[in-house]
């Protein structure tokens, strides 16, 4: 079977080559009606518009680069998927640039390869979109982005949930179960939301007459390990807690392990909770009380709204300011078999 070209689109449109042309590099001045047409006989025949050659014809190259660090294997996945979907109804390509945010090169390194791949677009995630070195580079380059955070520069796009209010909830989920002695693995402290998520557990403690016992407060680094470590040190208190708030699942998960190991019955023994909602809350035993964050929805959208600037389609109102909402799945590691 012959490959399918842009001649074959266009005579099964009714259209010029040059209207196709404009219909896959989303140009404007294209009535709706007409791009429709050319989309579903494009769809007909498996019609896919070969990258190098737009890329070559014009100063785009349709890549938008996604820059991250060792996120958990299940976060970047929700990502990946939610940014293929955007890109691939824009006729976008993905690429992947992975990073360490705490190389002091990482900035010079990561505006080298943008020169190098010219990317059209960035999605940053954290903890890279915290480093303020990188995020200058990103600037200074000029190329639209956005962040999976709550702060963008001018060039940027901000898209996420309110991370203190959805900790403050499920605070106030577990207050509202009767414990007042609760232990919080905090998240990594090279990132902001980590910030924010402790912020949250202790805006709901104060709000309800708790006081922030120091001991109560373990360090962790959103891995499994940090909350293996950190429920052993909470559970080896004199007084330990009757529940732990942990910033992520994984961490959760970890605790989990360590509750099962020491015999505890949960949730009468103990109570955990996570943060995430990731795949894992549902895998572990029993399933984790959690806080649902849409990565996907966010991750699509923060790549649409990259796409909507670089093709000049119209862009939604306060542009810099998406806040998803958050929402509490409550399972059994809070509720029991009620």
């Amino acid at each position: 079977m012959s490959k399918v070209i842009i001649d074959d689109v266009a005579a099964r449109a009714g259209v010029s080559i040059k209207t196709v042309s404009r219909v896959m590099n989303n140009e404007p001045n294209v009535s709706e009606r007409t791009r429709d047409r050319v989309l579903a006989a494009a769809r007909e025949l498996n019609y896919r518009p070969s990258l190098s050659a737009r890329g070559l014809a014009g100063s785009r190259s349709y890549l938008i680069g996604l820059l991250y660090d060792n996120p958990s294997p299940a976060y970047l996945a929700e990502i990946q998927a939610g940014l293929l979907e955007a890109c691939e109804a824009s006729h976008y390509s993905l690429a992947l640039h992975p990073c360490r945010h705490e190389d002091p090169g990482m900035p010079a390194a990561v505006s080298a390869a943008l020169a190098q791949a010219r990317l059209d677009g960035l999605i940053i995630t954290p903890p890279v979109c915290n480093v303020p070195a990188l995020m200058a580079a990103v600037e200074e380059r000029g190329v639209p982005y956005a962040v999976i955070s709550d702060e963008a520069g001018p060039s940027g796009f901000a898209v996420t949930i309110d991370e203190s209010a959805a900790m403050r909830d499920l605070t106030e989920h577990v207050i509202g179960l009767g414990h007042t002695r609760i232990g919080f693995i905090a998240g990594h402290p090279d990132h902001k939301g980590a910030a924010r998520r402790r912020d949250g557990f202790e805006t709901a403690m104060r709000t309800h007459g708790l006081g922030i016992d120091p001991a109560m407060v373990v360090q962790g680094y959103f891995d499994f390990e940090s909350g293996r470590h950190g429920a052993r040190e909470l559970l080896s208190r004199s007084n330990p807690p009757t529940s732990i708030i942990a910033a992520n699942d994984d961490m959760a998960a970890g605790a989990l392990q360590v509750a099962h190991d020491k015999g505890l019955h949960i949730p009468t023994d103990l109570v955990i909770v996570g943060f995430d909602d990731s795949p894992l809350s549902r895998q572990v035993w029993p399933p984790l009380t959690t806080v649902r964050q849409p990565v996907a929805d966010m991750a699509r959208e923060a790549a649409a709204r990259v796409i909507a600037r670089l093709t000049g389609a119209a862009e939604p109102d306060n542009p810099a300011d998406l806040a998803f909402p958050h929402e509490l799945r409550l399972r059994q590691s809070s509720l029991g078999d009620t």
